[in-house]
């Protein structure tokens, strides 16, 4: 099953039932209050669990996007100057008119524009490919892309802190502050695949203050069961453009191995790169 559909079915609906279940139990014994802040606490963790969901998919997404761009941007900016060169050549053979228009289209969609190396990762520049894809695209030894894909542990590392520390659980903005400063460096940390940054950050948050929860009053928990569920549909939103995302879709065709995937689409482009030359060399002759 693909991890998308996790997120948005089952973690979504734990968060609905939890609450429910927790409500139901009780057959009117505790006061109303007791009743509703537990169906709080319940949804809060709920959401917890169902954004680490998210958050979890998100990285994968944005590891895949970049192992993606690493790996076969090199191969997409040859065919790019392939065609070009084809729409070149094939106006200055016919002299249409309407062929040089193409040609020259094509041209500029390739001219450099201001900051192109950051924007393309560093594989080329306004001169063309760099000395590294060029031996990508030629089956030269070349330093790998960083892959950065969370251990296990990491995984289990971040879902921990992320429960303890959730900015949601703070009942004072001054707490709250605190909790948002230290799950962004766990977000990060997490992001990276830090397993060492995310022990040394358990053991600062295990080291850090404790604060007692204040009991709130019924208005204040109706407030927040509201605003509860409107972060999990702004959560829900999230987790559909992730899916539905071209890196997003593309990770959910092969979730246990990404790297097989990228080798087989690298495998058509290289064919597509053969095509376009034999193309180019006979315009050429």
């Amino acid at each position: 099953m693909a991890y998308a559909v996790r997120v948005t079915t089952s973690e979504g609906e734990q968060g609905d039932g939890g609450a429910g279940a927790r409500t139901s139990g009780d057959g009117g014994a505790s006061r109303p209050e007791e009743r509703l802040e537990r169906a709080v606490r319940a949804a809060e963790q709920a959401l917890i669990e169902f954004e680490i969901a998210v958050e979890t998919f998100r990285v994968e997404v944005e590891n895949f996007s970049r192992l993606h761009e690493q790996k076969l941007g090199p191969v997409y900016a040859r065919l790019e100057e392939l065609e070009a060169r084809i729409l070149e050549a094939r106006a200055a053979r016919t002299g249409d008119p309407e062929d040089r228009r193409r040609a020259d289209e094509a041209r500029a969609r390739l001219m450099p524009i201001p900051g192109v190396e950051e924007l393309l990762n560093g594989w080329m520049d306004g001169d063309g490919l760099f000395p590294e894809a060029t031996a990508m695209l030629t089956d030269q030894p070349v330093r790998p892309p960083q892959r950065v894909r969370p251990s296990e542990e990491a995984r289990r590392l971040y879902r921990d802190l992320a429960r303890k520390a959730h900015p949601d659980l703070a009942q004072e903005e001054k707490e709250r502050l605190r909790r948002e400063e230290f799950i962004t460096r766990v977000n990060a940390a997490y992001a990276r695949g830090n397993e060492a940054e995310l022990r040394e950050l358990a053991e600062e948050w295990a080291a850090g203050p404790e604060l007692k929860r204040v009991p709130s009053a019924a208005e204040e928990l109706y407030a927040r069961l509201e605003w509860l569920a409107q972060r999990k549909e702004l959560l829900t939103l999230v987790a559909k453009e992730l899916e539905e995302s071209a890196i997003g879709a593309m990770l959910r065709l092969a979730p246990d191995d990404p790297d097989r995937l990228l080798e087989e689409i690298a495998e058509q482009l290289r064919a597509q790169v053969t095509e376009r030359e034999t193309e180019l060399a006979g315009l050429l002759d």
